[in-house]
C-alpha cells in the first residue's frame, strides 16, 4: 500500500519563460512566445511525484489572476490541488534564455505579504485534513508575513498527526524546521556548514557534521546534495556516498525539487533509505538533462537509477 503524500508551498509562483538572441541593454528585444509553468518548491515536488506515478496533493496559497493561472496549470498536469485563497497576488518569475550564448537569466519576484487571516486559513486547512497524509513535504521559500516560527507551528501540527516531515528550504526557515525535528532534510554543503557552524566544510567533513545534527534529534535522515559529486546519505546507522551519473547538463533548474520528488516517491512505497537516496540522485540528475525550467523525464530517471544500483558503495 502506498503512503499518502501532501506537499506544502507557502510561496508558489508561475514561471514565465522565453528566449531571444543577443541580450543587450537598452535594446528592444523581440522574444519568443512565453511559456508558463507552475513553480515553487512543493509544487514542483508534486509535479515530479505525478510523473513517478505517486498520488499526492499540493497545498499552496493562491491569489489574484496569477493564482488562478497557477491552479489551471496544475490541473493540466493532473496534480490534485488544495489551493488556499489569500489576499495578495501570487508571484511570477521570469526566465529568459539568450539563444546566442545559451546563457539563462532568472528574475525572481518577491511574493506579496501573507496576512494573519491568511495564516489562520493555512493552519485550519492543515488541521482539518482527513485522512491526514502519511508524508508531508514542506519545500520552498517563505513569503513576507510568514516567519520561521509559523513554520515550527505547522511542523508541530503535522508531527502530532504522526506524519513524517520532509523539509527542503534554507536560511532561518531551515534552522527553525530542524529545531522542531524532521524526518528527512536535503541540505547542500553550504547549508550544512551554516547549520552546524562549521566554516569551510568540505566533503571529508560532511558525515561528521550531519551526524551531529542527527544525534541532536534534528533529523532522522540527511541527504546532502553535492551537485556533480552526487550526494551523501547519512543516518544514525550508516553513511553512504552516491556518485552522480555522468550526463549532458542543459540546465540545473528544478534539479533540487526533482531530487526531493525522487526520494519521496520511494518513501511512499516503503523503500529503504539507500533506495530513496538513489532515486533522488537519479531524478535530480535527470532534471539537468532538460533545458529551461523543465523537471525530469521518468525514462531518464529510471535509466539513471538502474545505473546507480550497479555502482559499488
Amino acid at each position: 500500500m502506498t503512503n499518502t503524500v501532501l506537499t506544502i508551498t507557502l510561496n508558489p509562483t508561475v514561471d514565465k519563460s522565453s528566449s531571444v538572441a543577443n541580450i543587450k541593454p537598452e535594446k528592444k528585444l523581440r522574444c519568443e512566445a512565453p511559456n508558463y509553468e507552475p513553480g515553487g518548491g512543493g509544487i514542483n515536488v508534486s509535479r515530479g511525484l505525478v510523473r513517478l506515478g505517486i498520488p499526492n496533493s499540493a497545498l499552496f496559497t493562491s491569489g489574484g489572476r496569477t493564482g488562478k493561472l497557477l491552479e489551471e496549470l496544475l490541473e493540466e498536469e493532473k496534480v490534485n490541488t488544495l489551493p488556499i485563497t489569500v489576499l495578495g497576488e501570487t508571484r511570477e518569475n521570469f526566465i529568459v534564455v539568450d539563444t546566442a550564448s545559451n546563457e539563462q537569466y532568472r528574475f525572481g519576484m518577491p511574493g506579496q505579504a501573507i496576512t494573519d487571516d491568511d495564516k489562520n486559513k493555512i493552519i485550519e486547512k492543515i488541521k482539518n485534513l482527513s485522512p491526514f497524509p502519511d508524508i508531508v513535504v514542506i519545500s520552498g521559500s517563505l513569503p513576507p508575513g510568514i516567519t520561521p516560527d509559523f513554520l515550527k507551528e505547522l511542523i508541530q501540527i503535522i508531527k502530532n498527526n504522526n506524519s513524517k516531515v520532509v523539509v527542503d528550504t534554507s536560511g532561518e526557515a531551515l534552522s527553525a524546521a530542524l529545531d522542531e525535528g524532521v524526518y528527512l532534510v536535503k541540505p547542500n554543503i553550504g547549508e550544512l556548514s551554516r547549520m552546524t557552524n562549521i566554516p569551510h566544510l568540505d566533503n571529508n567533513d560532511v558525515e561528521e557534521a550531519a551526524k551531529t545534527l542527527i544525534n541532536k534529534g534534528k533529523a532522522e535522515i540527511i541527504v546532502v546534495s553535492m551537485g556533480p559529486q552526487g550526494a551523501y546519505l547519512i543516518t544514525k546507522e550508516k553513511s553512504i556516498h552516491l556518485p552522480a551519473p555522468s550526463v549532458k547538463k542543459l540546465s540545473t533548474v528544478g534539479a533540487g525539487d526533482s531530487m526531493v520528488a525522487g526520494m519521496v516517491s520511494v518513501m511512499a512505497k516503503g523503500g529503504t533509505p539507500l533506495e530513496m537516496a538513489r532515486m533522488g540522485v537519479a531524478c535530480g540528475s535527470a532534471a539537468t538533462m532538460n533545458p529551461g525550467t523543465g523537471l525530469f523525464k521518468p525514462e531518464d530517471s529510471d535509466k539513471l537509477y538502474n545505473w546507480l544500483t550497479k555502482c559499488p558503495i
